[in-house]
């Protein structure tokens, strides 16, 4: 079940845009765009969490992609045999449409010089690097084939934007000073691929029914929540994340190139519009609202994405 249908009085239906691809039925409308020839190889995916293996999955369903062979990249073999299912479902699911010989699981060992690939999108999250940036420079060193042959995706946050208070960011606001450790390291690698001509994707809060906020505000809080609960939070689901990526694969090189793009489901909501949203779900009945902080006037409010720029990209 996905939680864009929990959220129906507070989201409404995810943009087609360079932001989201939601559902199958946007998918098959894009599967009609021309494809460039920054598709015309193969395609590495590194990180293969919830939002790579969705990503992964879309690549290989995808029409458009057709023929194309995708690499899923990860640290260490531990949970290839999870990710595998995930993408490429049981031995038993006959109604899979994925070629199974398009995909291949590999760690980064295992690839580093033995082949470039003209896509990359790297979306593993800091927590897995001691050096986050050096992590993604070594990438685009040793797996990328350059900004001449196809596209570097690197997935950011809009969390680099600090807390805020109630005031719209876009592409081009300017950034205040990091805060957190996190923060720094994702700047400093947004900044790496942007100089080797990468294209970046600021991601608002991800979530699906079983990961997000509302999860932890409504099972792991014990009943209180430290912000305000008419502070702002803009969210976008994990797969409507790989769907900007793969828009991202898909558009000129010459257009994304350098560029950062801000995405997000266009609907801001509030902490408690979250958890009353959720708790609507079959998935979390019986659960109480949380208790939320009361804060003063100049306390952090949150902030408005507007990322109107990206989606007419």
């Amino acid at each position: 079940m996905n939680l864009c249908a929990i959220f129906t009085l507070l989201l409404s239906p995810c943009v087609h845009s360079f932001a989201t691809i939601p559902s199958s039925s946007s998918r098959q409308s894009m599967a009609s765009t021309s494809i460039h020839s920054n598709m015309s190889s193969d395609i590495a995916v590194v990180g293969c969490g919830v939002l790579g293996t969705s990503l992964c999955k879309q690549l290989l369903s995808s029409p458009d992609f057709k023929g194309k062979s995708v690499t899923g990249i990860t640290k260490t073999k531990n949970n290839h045999d999870s990710i595998e299912n995930k993408i490429l479902g049981s031995d038993s699911d006959a109604s899979s449409s994925i070629n199974t010989d398009q995909f291949q699981l590999r760690t980064f060992d295992e690839m580093i010089k033995q082949k470039q690939f003209d896509n990359v999108v790297f979306c593993a999250p800091p927590s897995g690097f001691d050096d986050y940036p050096a992590a993604v420079q070594n990438v685009i060193d040793t797996l990328w084939a350059g900004p001449e042959n196809g596209v570097f995706v690197f997935t950011s946050s809009g969390g680099i934007y600090g807390p805020g208070n109630g005031e719209t960011v876009t592409e081009t606001t300017e950034l205040p000073p990091a805060e957190t450790p996190r923060t720094r390291r994702l700047i400093k690698a947004e900044l790496k691929t942007i100089s080797a001509g990468g294209c970046v994707l600021r991601l608002a809060g991800l979530y699906t029914l079983e990961r997000g906020a509302h999860k932890f505000w409504l099972e792991k809080s014990n009943g209180s929540v430290g912000g305000q609960k008419d502070g702002i939070i803009n969210l976008l689901h994990y797969d409507d994340a790989a769907g900007s990526c793969i828009a991202a694969l898909r558009t000129k090189q010459k257009d994304v190139m350098g560029k950062v793009f801000l995405i997000s489901d266009g609907n801001p909501t509030t902490r408690i519009g979250i958890c009353e949203s959720a708790l609507k779900s079959s998935r979390y009945s019986g659960l109480d609202m949380p208790t939320f902080g009361e804060g003063d006037d100049s306390a952090e409010k949150g902030k408005i994405y507007d990322g109107h720029w990206s989606n007419e990209v």
